[in-house]
């Protein structure tokens, strides 16, 4: 919506509120003598739209916690996700009674939200300026035209998940080894291998262990992953790309075709040759499952991870410890930078309480670090120091170090088509061309006029860069070090 539309209304609300005033006055003027009722039972009401029927149950109860501590009243509507931004635009342009005067939306949808007058600029009562409360991440996310336009709530974001049990079991059976091999050659005790040094800062890491220790038994997989989503791809690649610079909004600033980008493309598909996966037989949630019943060291998950594996220890499905970590590089030479997505809480632009509704925001962030995650599984996106399940703090500190997804309408598809880049190249096309194509294609929807990106040379890359090892026993060599059982 237009800004010239939001004018026009806000003009028009005046207008009428200055002629409701003028019309209770006379009416007050006139009837002096018995002065006017009030009906003390009215109390104002805001109310709150959200998508995610898993934190119903959490919004019921802070509201009705805000309500007696400030009497304003708070209706919360669960809506589809589907058109949803329409939807809240409708509701705010038809009746006032209906509509939504705080919202919680994804981040990458906050440009369309704010240039349809449904996001303002929020004060500074939202604890979003206090720079101690979120991480960059957080505050890029939530970030348009230099202007905070929503308050982070909670994120979603991806990390290294192992198998701490059997890392332990790696290490005690190489040290035991190793104290073999000593004692029948008469040297000193070599330094014994930790399971932490097993946590792998590197996919290359990840290899290097697999050709040096044998798999518990049950394990078939040293890593696995979902190639085929671009939530769990995107860290190969984003350290080196940028779509609208640090917030995301941006148009002058996009990098995507570089010689870097382009090497780290190489890489993930020379990686096939060792990570046989089929992208047509595995998802997220088969490779979860994997983990869950043993078959898997590492792979790449999401915090949803934390209680299905928690729940599944309970009920006697899951018989390991588990750890999650910052997510690998892909070798020495290669970071790595993983993506995130933050659900925010919106001041609607059309509402007619918005300092009841900046309360209401204020209120929820505050509250989300205390209980969030243990009443609902999201992780709030406002610092905490500690949580009573310590595997939340390793996506606490993936977030941190994450990428916000962009906000910008003109890379809306951006995702879908940097998915679709990753499978052909996974599936063996040209990583150069693959990558380039892409560039071209974002450049041009910004611009609204054909680019065509001068081709760069293939970087030489080294998959395995040597990694010295010492007073280490080594496995005999296999032909397959990463994945224990052919696919």
């Amino acid at each position: 919506m237009k800004h010239g539309k939001i004018k026009e209304r806000m003009f028009l609300v005046a207008a009428v509120l200055v002629a409701t005033a003028i019309g209770l006055i006379a009416t007050m003027f006139l009837n002096r003598e018995q002065p006017a009722r009030i009906d003390t039972s009215k109390k104002e009401t805001i109310r709150l739209w959200y998508t995610d029927d898993a934190i119903t149950d959490y919004l019921s109860s802070k509201t009705l916690d805000f309500y007696n501590q400030t009497d304003i009243r708070v209706d919360i509507r669960l809506v589809s996700g589907l058109e949803y931004l329409e939807e809240i635009n409708k509701a705010s342009l038809s009746d006032d009674e209906e509509t939504p005067d705080v919202y919680i939306i994804t981040n990458d949808s906050l440009e369309k939200a704010y240039l349809s007058g449904l996001a303002v600029e929020l004060d500074e009562s939202v604890p979003i300026y206090k720079p101690a409360e979120y991480s960059q991440a957080a505050k890029n996310a939530v970030t348009y035209d230099n202007q905070y336009v929503g308050c982070p709530f909670y994120f979603e974001t991806s990390a290294l998940l192992y198998n701490k049990t059997y890392l332990e079991q790696i290490a005690s059976e190489a040290n035991n080894s190793s104290s073999e091999a000593d004692a029948e050659n008469g040297e000193a005790a070599a330094e014994p291998v930790k399971a932490e040094d097993l946590i792998p800062t590197s996919i290359a890491d990840i290899l290097n262990f697999a050709d040096l220790y044998s798999a518990p038994e049950n394990v078939e997989y040293f890593f696995r992953w979902d190639v085929s989503d671009i939530f769990y791809n995107y860290f190969f690649i984003g350290n080196y790309i940028t779509v609208g610079g640090d917030a995301g909004d941006d148009k002058n600033d996009i990098d995507i075709y570089n010689t870097e980008s382009i090497a780290t493309l190489k890489v993930y598909q020379e990686l096939n040759q060792f990570f046989s996966i089929d992208t047509k037989e595995t998802n997220y949630d088969t490779i979860l499952q994997e983990f869950l019943e043993g078959k898997t060291i590492y792979t790449i998950a999401t915090s949803d991870c934390i209680k299905k594996l928690d729940d599944a220890a309970k009920n006697g499905e899951f018989a390991f410890e588990y750890g999650i970590a910052q997510l690998p590089d892909i070798n020495i030479e290669l970071s790595t930078r993983g993506m995130s997505v933050t659900n925010a809480l919106v001041l609607n632009g059309y509402s007619a309480h918005k300092p009841s509704a900046a309360s209401l925001i204020q209120f929820l962030a505050n509250e989300s670090q205390h209980d969030l995650y243990e009443k609902t599984g999201k992780i709030a996106a406002m610092t905490k120091q500690e949580y009573d399940n310590p595997q939340v703090e390793g996506f606490v500190q993936n977030y941190a170090d994450s990428i916000p997804i962009p906000k910008m309408l003109e890379t809306s598809n951006f995702w879908v088509e940097l998915e679709i880049c990753f499978a052909k190249v996974w599936s063996g096309e040209d990583a150069n061309t693959q990558i380039r194509q892409l560039s071209e294609q974002i450049k041009t929807q910004l611009n609204g006029v054909s680019v065509t990106e001068e081709v760069l040379e293939d970087p030489e890359v080294e998959l395995l860069p040597a990694v010295e090892y010492e007073d280490v026993p080594v496995e005999e060599e296999t032909d397959t070090p990463q994945t224990i059982q052919q696919e």
